[in-house]
């Protein structure tokens, strides 16, 4: 393990005496992070941040508008009402990822409520989404609200033999989930007022840029690497008792560090632009981690297939423009159609923005970030076995 540390403050020492790495790592991130969020949020209109789901009413009972005003009042989703679309134009919107899911109240869905017997919501949407949950979530707590109003103000009717206190004695009920006695205050990251479209865009640039320069910086770490066989360093260090796994470990350790240092750096300047990380901080740094150890693998790769400078050059920047490009750091997947999106998730970037996206920009919970970590740790796997394959046969 003393071998290990030592290869990596060996490599960090030498990675921050060249300049290039704070201007790769810090100084262009924060200036293409200002850059694109002024640039495409200078119009100073508000967008309201939650996520878009489709309504549609075919029971028009007397119910049906009451479940409607408590999806409305909701914080993470919006209604997206329009009595001329068929569940059919409904599929083709959310395939085409212009909303992110949609409800259907059935024929007969009021009476059935009333009757103690309530039909099934008609829930659709892209299983493969990460907002899907979420929305199913808000969706359930509604009508479950509905429900709970109208076995009260049923049990009032009875208790007082008076059939005609039905009607306001639920309206009470509804009115009390306005404002219930006990309230557990859960943050969700959106205010009930419409976000400011400049904090929306830098929501979208801070973490595109933090991740697109992340693999630029690739290019000293992956130097280190060249110079380490063409100076015949490594051929010597293998002559002690230092093994190849420990010189791959130390150099990986390395990158790894100084990206996760990078990404914090950048978080905290993300926060000051009112880029909300620190909603769900355990999240935001859970995917931060995962980014890292996924981008330093990536630069392991990197720097044990280059045989030159300049082919380290090209094997850093190619992968920042091709990934980051796919991925969505400069034009938001969601404003793409489905098929973009799909090929555009063969990067891990867009993973990395999915997770980072969903707690600052979507306003969701811990649990949306585990399956873009997920696809990060097999990016990670499958560049590090790469890499060590690769390594040993370079220096054998």
């Amino acid at each position: 393990m003393i071998r290990i540390i030592d290869i990596t403050l060996k490599d960090l020492m030498q990675i921050l005496r060249d300049r290039k790495t704070f201007l790769f790592l810090l100084i262009m991130p924060i200036g293409f992070t200002l850059l694109f969020g002024l640039a495409f949020g200078g119009s100073g209109k508000t967008s309201d941040p939650r996520l878009p789901v489709g309504y549609l009413d075919q029971d028009g009972g007397s119910l049906s508008p009451d479940l409607k005003v408590l999806l409305a009042g909701s914080t993470v989703i919006r209604l997206d009402e329009d009595t001329s679309r068929t569940p059919a134009d409904l599929d083709k919107l959310i395939a085409d990822g212009k909303l992110a899911a949609a409800v259907i109240i059935p024929s007969g869905y009021s009476q059935s409520v009333l009757d103690g017997t309530p039909l099934k919501l008609i829930f659709i949407a892209d299983p493969s989404q990460t907002s899907t949950a979420s929305v199913q979530d808000e969706l359930l707590v509604a009508s479950n609200r509905l429900h709970s109003a109208v076995r009260t103000a049923g049990i009032v009717a009875k208790v007082t033999n008076n059939p005609a206190v039905f009607n306001s004695s639920l309206a009470q009920a509804l009115a009390a989930w306005q404002n219930p006695p006990i309230q557990v205050s859960v943050s969700s990251g959106l205010s009930s007022k419409p976000q400011s479209q400049n904090v929306m865009s830098m929501a979208h640039s801070s973490p595109a840029m933090m991740l697109q320069f992340a693999i630029a910086g690739l290019l000293g770490a992956a130097t280190l690497l060249v110079n380490e066989r063409k100076n015949r360093s490594l051929q010597r260090l293998l002559t002690t008792a230092t093994s190849r796994s420990q010189i791959l470990l130390g150099h990986y350790l390395a990158m790894f560090t100084l990206i996760l240092i990078q990404f914090l750096l950048l978080i905290a300047f993300g926060q000051l632009l009112h880029v909300n990380y620190l909603r769900v901080p355990l999240a935001s740094l859970l995917v931060a981690i995962a980014s890292a150890l996924c981008i330093a693998a990536l630069g392991l790769l990197i720097g044990v297939l280059a045989r030159s400078e300049e082919q380290a050059i090209v094997f850093s920047l190619i992968p920042m423009f091709v990934l980051s490009g796919l991925g969505g750091a400069w034009v938001p997947l969601e404003y793409t159609g489905s098929l973009f999106q799909a090929i555009g998730h063969v990067s891990p970037v867009a993973w990395a923005m999915d997770g980072f996206k969903n707690i600052v920009a979507r306003g969701l919970g811990f649990s949306s970030v585990w399956l873009p970590v997920a696809a990060l740790a097999g990016y990670t796997l499958l560049f590090f076995i790469l890499a060590a394959w690769r390594f040993q046969r370079v220096s054998e």
